[in-house]
């Protein structure tokens, strides 16, 4: 998926298991959107509406499986845990060649490895009111732009009181953690794609790595190292 790829709202018949290999995707329903790294996979039931997109080159792999083949009665979209060993037969149920006898055990087996974890939403809604979806364009090509709502103000003729009403109003925050949430999603497809956590806490806009890291906690409850290391836990 090149950047900026984006399969529309859809739904299939099937539960989907979608993993990105590599890369980071973003996974939307009706109410919460999920950026999976390469250690999370998100289980999607059967009819849910979901859209899903890259927003940096990502390699994306699902698997289909039949409702009344599958014991999972989860009725929304869960993250789980992609261990290695899941990542293997994700790679050997995708051989459509594969006796059915020896399909039926492999989905067996990786039935029993989904396992639910918990994961911070991050979904950055774009207004659609002029001025402030001018200032959340700007923002998101250069997310370490510091300046003030006032100072938004001021570059797009909008007082800084209608630019706060109307990131409220159309996205659901205030533009603070507006900001806040777009830079953790930034900063989660510059980390898939290897850049240094130092590197990563300087181009989304923070003065120091530590300041970085302790927001990253913040948000996810662990550090940037540990959440793409695919610990559930960070131990320090």
């Amino acid at each position: 998926m090149p950047v900026g790829m984006v399969f529309d709202w859809h739904t299939h018949r099937s539960h989907q298991l979608a993993w990105a290999v590599s890369g980071v995707l973003t996974v939307r329903s009706e109410t919460a959107a999920w950026v999976l790294p390469p250690t999370r996979a998100l289980w999607i039931p059967a009819d849910v509406p979901h859209q899903t997109l890259s927003e940096g080159t990502a390699t994306m792999r699902a698997l289909y499986i039949r409702p009344d083949a599958c014991p999972i009665r989860w009725p929304t979209c869960t993250p789980v845990v992609a261990s290695p060993l899941l990542a293997e037969l994700i790679g050997y149920l995708e051989d459509v060649s594969l006796d059915p006898g020896r399909r039926a055990n492999a989905e067996t087996v990786l039935i029993d490895l989904l396992q639910p974890v918990s994961m911070t939403v991050i979904d950055v809604q774009m207004p659609t009111d002029a001025p402030a979806r001018q200032v959340a364009l700007a923002l998101s090509s250069s997310p370490d732009d510091g300046r003030t709502l006032a100072e938004w103000g001021h570059l797009v003729g909008a007082s800084e009181r209608t630019l706060a009403r109307s990131f409220i109003a159309e996205t659901g925050i205030p533009f603070g953690r507006w900001r806040a949430l777009l830079r953790l999603r930034t900063a989660m497809v510059l980390l898939a794609a290897e850049e240094s956590v130092g590197t990563v806490a300087r181009r989304v806009g923070y003065d120091s790595t530590s300041a970085f890291v302790a927001a990253f906690r913040k948000e996810t409850g662990t550090t940037p190292t540990a959440y793409f290391r695919g610990d559930a836990v960070d131990d320090g």
